[in-house]
């Protein structure tokens, strides 16, 4: 009997851990605790190649060397078990995972992929590789609402996979494009993974969301990118679609009403409304009818407006804001005057007018007669302008206005009007107004039809995105909150979509204690290796090792991310998390490298783990549902291209860590 590939790449891989394992434990003079917990490393990973469940596997393991560790006691054993269990089990950022969890299996359920996907491929038509494009836009958009990686490679190979290779798309970038665009889901938020290395690592997940953001729309953006260029530069590869393909029938009431595809929609619905109601012209359309279209026309036009509006009430309540900060930091009082003050009396304690002849207030005496001492360390009143010198003093014909700081007459003055809003709005604010003009200056039926099916399918699962992702990055709900309003969110969209029954319900939390209950498990799992590899000096061993290396920041980043990036051939995310995560998370400190920095390479990296051969579950999960002609061969040969984009994301990260701090950086700090 012929063994699988993966057999034989797990038989040499364990060769190549025995081998190590035999070596360090030959070459060290002493065999330590510490020598064992890297032979209970090694055991792991060979007992999971093997196939034995990792949680239950990392469980075993760790209660049998922690049992070798305190001398074969068993109370002690079972104790470190008990609270390891129970330190997961009291971290409570862990129950938003079953709550988008269960979102995601919600939306999945809803059938909204089939009308998102040929929604985005109509509105993407001219585009080179439109069907390609809209697959990794359907992809991105839809995992980010899932995150199940399986389900949305599975879906899309159901339906996106046959519509190219109708079209005439190469078998291998139709299989690379589904199986990339499915594994946006594990790093783009709201992410499992993202929390399971926040909880694993210490690192606030609402950070972690807010830093991968940017870097999730990069690579979706760099994976559109390529598709495009291979499409303009080999059309074989990508064909055009034909004009058949892009048409989108018409309604029967507005062909009633004599619109065509080709005729601009809002001055169409404009003069046959008009003449509707002028009675000059009926063509049996009903008028409720035409101002439903004309509704949803003008619906973008009302959305700009109120955003507008919105943004500049924002601008212009900011600004007030900030000139008194900063009068305040000037040591200005800001406070408003009184009646008498404006009359030019001052109330003690406020703006003084100078005293004396020469315009200035006299200052503390030291004892000598006749000229002016050197002002005290101590600060003064407010007799004199910031910034002004005490060997200028003012006569006594300068008016009392020059005494008063025209900061503080900017600070008192009321603010209104267009001007106080910042530049950056009117530039905003007027380049919105020419994609609006046109937007509506190309809107013809055609369009206005795809864009009713847009509102269908890709706006409510947009909203529901944001919604969620912006309670949590703006700090209006902890992640386990957001997570309940978008399971909640799922529950509204299924049943506006009529889709909500008992069935679906049922088979959702089924599936969602499933998942939930293997994570769990594997955190319980990892918790008690964790904590048997610490207790025997494993995690010690590893780091005087890495550090007797004398490796740079840029050479430990370089060799930790190969690491996981080898790591990711035969493992999956969950268990390099789970497993290495812990060994490496305390060696950032002596290297200077922050932990939500590292997490968000690892991130892009472990994108990796469903994408590599020769495990990459991605490519099985397309394989099961794609035609008998289509062989795994050619889906791995699709794949390899978007690993290489992979990798230059990570390089793009690397050089510009902007991409995904600034974000963080801008809201939390």
């Amino acid at each position: 009997m012929k063994l699988r590939r993966e057999l034989w790449f797990g038989f040499i891989l364990m060769g190549i851990i025995a081998a190590g394992a035999l070596a360090m434990l030959a070459s060290a003079p002493v065999i330590t605790n510490g020598h064992i917990g890297l032979l209970m490393l090694s055991l792991v990973v060979v007992a999971i190649m093997l196939g034995f469940p990792t949680a239950f596997t990392l469980m075993g393991m760790g209660m049998l060397f922690t049992w070798l560790a305190y001398e074969r006691d068993w109370h002690k054993t079972l104790d470190l078990m008990v609270q390891s269990a129970y330190k997961v089990m009291a971290n409570d950022v862990l129950i938003s995972v079953p709550l988008f969890v269960f979102m995601g299996y919600l939306v999945e359920r809803a059938n909204l992929i089939e009308k998102l996907f040929k929604s985005l491929h109509l509105a993407l038509a001219r585009v080179p590789g439109s069907l390609a494009v809209a697959t990794l836009v359907t992809c991105a958009v839809f995992a980010t609402a899932t995150g199940i990686v399986g389900a949305v490679v599975t879906l899309m190979g159901l339906l996106a996979f046959p519509a190219m290779l109708r079209a005439g798309y190469s078998i291998s970038l139709s299989a690379g494009a589904i199986t990339a665009g499915g594994c946006l889901g594990i790093l783009i938020p709201p992410s499992v993974l993202l929390i399971v290395y926040g909880a694993t690592a210490g690192v606030s997940v609402v950070q972690l969301y807010a830093g991968a953001f940017f870097p999730g729309l990069m690579l979706a953006g760099l994976y559109i990118v390529y598709v495009i260029i291979v499409a303009k530069l080999k059309p074989s590869l990508a064909p055009p679609l034909s004009a058949a393909e892009r048409a989108v029938p018409l309604p029967a009431p507005l062909l009633q009403a004599g619109a065509t595809g080709e005729q601009r929609a809002l001055p169409t619905l404009l003069a046959t409304l008009l003449d509707t109601l002028k009675g000059q012209r009926n063509q049996g359309v009903p008028t409720g009818y035409l101002l439903r279209q004309l509704g949803v026309t003008l619906l973008p036009l009302f959305v700009f407006a109120l955003v507008s509006l919105w943004s500049y009430h924002l601008a212009t309540r900011a600004a007030p804001a900030e000139a008194v900060t900063e009068l305040q930091q000037m040591g200005v009082d800001t406070a408003e005057p009184t009646n008498s003050e404006r009359a030019g009396l001052q109330e003690p304690g406020g703006l003084q007018e100078p005293q004396g002849e020469g315009g200035l207030a006299e200052p503390p005496s030291d004892g000598k007669d006749g000229g002016l001492s050197e002002p005290p360390a101590e600060p003064q009143s407010l007799s004199e302008a910031p910034g002004a010198q005490a060997s200028e003093p003012a006569t006594a014909a300068t008016p009392p206005s020059i005494a008063e700081p025209p900061a503080a007459e900017a600070a008192s003055a009321p603010a209104g009007g267009p001007s106080d809003a910042p530049r950056g709005y009117w530039i905003g604010f007027g380049v919105g107004a020419a994609a609006l003009f046109g937007f509506y200056l190309l809107l013809s039926f055609n369009r206005l039809e795809i864009f009713k099916m847009l509102l269908s399918s890709f706006f409510p699962l947009v909203i529901l995105i944001l919604s969620v992702l912006g309670s949590i990055v703006f700090g209006l709900a902890t992640p386990t909150e957001a997570a309940a309003v978008g399971a909640f969110g799922g529950f509204i969209l299924a049943a506006a979509y009529r889709q909500l029954n008992f069935t679906m319900v049922k088979e959702s939390v089924f599936l969602t204690a499933k998942t939930s209950a293997m994570v769990c498990w594997l955190f319980v799992g990892s918790a008690i290796f964790s904590a048997a590899f610490a207790l025997l000096g494993g995690q010690e061993l590893v780091e005087r090792w890495v550090l007797s290396m004398n490796l740079s920041k840029t050479e430990f980043l370089i060799l930790s991310q190969f690491i996981i990036f080898i790591l990711g051939w035969p493992l999956e995310w969950t268990e390099i998390i789970v497993i290495f995560m812990p060994i490496f998370i305390p060696l950032l400190d002596n290297f200077g490298v922050d932990p939500l920095f590292f997490g968000l390479l690892v991130a892009l990296n472990l994108q990796t783990a469903f994408l590599s051969p020769p495990v990459a579950m991605a490519a099985f999960y397309l394989k099961g549902v794609s035609p008998p002609h289509v062989t795994l061969n050619q889906i791995f040969g699709g794949m390899l291209p978007f690993m290489a984009i992979q990798v230059l994301a990570i390089v793009l990260l690397y050089m510009f860590p902007q991409i995904g701090l600034w974000l963080p950086q801008l809201l939390y700090k």
